[in-house]
């Protein structure tokens, strides 16, 4: 009878994921897509506003409503950027904020499609001025929309690192009978 070599170890497929929970400064995010999104759409944001403000007509209700949707946006690109330039969303990763950042971006995209084609129709060139940065920004809201339904889709994590982790599968062999 001749014995036969145990197979040799399989290993298995699995990941875990580390997530460090110290508030950090990290300016490198400022140069990932994700960060230049939000950088360009806090410009455009503030220019919108700068150019509604400089009008003649800022206080009637498109002047407004525009300025109520460029300060929304602002606030919420703002926010969001330091969120993840100081890792505080590694720190509350149990929250989703993929799924979440996903709706404010196409409701935003959308309120500067009414908002941008109101005050372009009022003819005005401060107001057409805040409707092109209003456009431009609707552009790149419904971009950063597309890339996180994209990320949502693949599985990413918002911040976070998913390390492979090796675990060795042994086979035994079967009971002498």
């Amino acid at each position: 009878m001749v014995s036969q070599a145990p197979d040799p170890p399989q290993s298995m497929g699995s990941t875990n994921v580390v997530f460090r929970t110290e508030t950090r400064f990290d300016p490198s995010y400022l140069k990932t897509p994700p960060g230049i999104i939000k950088a360009v759409v806090i410009v455009l944001n503030l220019l919108g506003f700068i150019c509604i403000q400089s009008s003649a007509f800022w206080s009637n209700a498109r002047g407004v409503f525009f300025n109520i949707v460029a300060h929304l946006g602002l606030w919420w690109s703002l926010a969001l950027l330091l969120l993840y330039l100081f890792h505080l969303v590694e720190k509350y990763h149990n929250f989703m904020w993929f799924k979440v950042e996903l709706i404010a971006s196409g409701v935003l995209a959308f309120l500067y499609l009414i908002a941008s084609t109101i005050v372009v129709a009022f003819g005005a060139a401060a107001y057409s001025a805040a409707g092109f940065f209003g456009y431009l920004a609707m552009v790149v809201y419904g971009c950063d929309a597309f890339l996180t339904a994209r990320a949502v889709q693949a599985g990413e994590l918002a911040q976070g690192t998913r390390v492979p982790a090796k675990q060795l599968h042994v086979t035994t062999p079967p009971a002498m009978p």
